[in-house]
């Protein structure tokens, strides 16, 4: 039984892109839902209360306010939640989950540089006196990681395909202003009747520049999704699996299209071979109500003619030690 009421729903699945740039967002959301400003913005803090939003904001391109990469390390069993705990107590990684595999210790690391990514690396391998393996996104294929309350997850956006190719913003480019819009951001819209005037206060801007900088950050690539960020596992995606394919270079072509079809598929990127110990080349992200729904899916799409005979593996996420919005900002000195 779906524990979200029809009012619920709306808020959570129309908004969670293209949420409405204007000075009192919540009002246009609030007309479409048939409630009244107040009750949106108490629904939208109650969700956030719930685990069930993580934030209200951007999400924002890979490679483009800094660097990133996935990460992984085998631990073992007895050590895992003491691993995982220093490993979630830095500020730069964002995700860490146990998934089933000899490397069974997954997370993001963000910073502000490939400098700063390393430097977690090295800080974590002293901390912990494991190894790091390092896989740094090589290519995004598809990455929309929308849900669905009514089925699986989020149709394609309606938008005409195309390729976008994101603006860097470095500390050379002559747009400060828009790098730091985008830190601000990583925190989230405040749940209030004017979110964005906070923005401009922090940024001395007026409300119609921040709007019309996001709005072309948008068009231009640099931000993915801006809407509302939800947490799969508390919407009811009990399960969800990164499924690891080595697929030879030649073949991607004819094979990735496939899996970016599928719309149970919500990533697809290629990332290094590492070997000997990692072979696999493309990750594909699943996610499924149950165990049984996920397997049958990847059944499914490894059946497929491009697919048949490939060698992958699968990888379930087992517990979810950390789950937070990517950090690109240096940390903030506190007074």
């Amino acid at each position: 039984m779906n524990p979200f009421s029809g009012h619920e729903i709306k808020l959570l699945n129309d908004w969670q892109r293209d949420f409405p740039l204007t000075s009192r967002p919540y009002e246009i959301i609030a007309s479409n839902a048939e409630l009244t400003h107040q009750s949106t913005i108490s629904s939208y803090q109650r969700l956030a209360d719930k685990g069930v939003v993580s934030r209200i904001g951007a999400v924002v391109n890979n490679g483009v306010l800094g660097s990133s990469t996935l990460a992984c390390m085998s631990v073992a069993k007895p050590d895992l939640e003491d691993i995982a705990g220093k490993v979630s107590a830095h500020r730069g990684v964002n995700h860490n989950y146990e998934r089933t595999h000899h490397y069974n210790l997954w997370f993001v690391i963000t910073a502000p540089d490939q400098g700063g990514v390393n430097k977690t690396i090295t800080d974590i391998e002293a901390q912990t006196g494991l190894s790091v393996m390092s896989l740094p996104m090589l290519e995004a294929y598809h990455i929309d990681l929308g849900f669905n309350l009514n089925g699986n997850t989020l149709p394609r956006p309606t938008r005409p395909a195309q390729k976008k190719t994101p603006i860097v913003l470095t500390e050379t480019v002559t747009c400060p202003v828009d790098r730091e819009l985008l830190w601000v951001l990583e925190d989230g819209l405040g749940y209030c009747d004017q979110p964005y005037d906070d923005i401009a206060r922090a940024l001395d801007l007026s409300v119609d520049d921040v709007l019309n900088r996001i709005d072309r950050l948008q068009q231009c690539g640099a931000i993915r999704r801006f809407g509302v960020v939800v947490r799969h596992h508390e919407l009811g995606y009990k399960a969800n699996a990164m499924v690891v394919w080595n697929i030879p270079d030649g073949d991607i072509f004819d094979a990735v299209p496939v899996m970016t079809a599928a719309p149970y598929v919500t990533l697809c990127y290629r990332r290094p071979r590492r070997l000997p110990g990692w072979k696999y080349n493309i990750f594909s992200m699943i996610h499924g109500l149950d165990h049984d729904q996920v397997m049958a899916q990847i059944d499914e799409l490894a059946r497929q003619p491009a697919l048949s005979g490939i060698e992958h593996e699968i990888l379930f996420s087992k517990r979810r030690f950390k789950q937070t919005g990517a950090r690109y900002s240096p940390a903030r000195e506190v007074a």
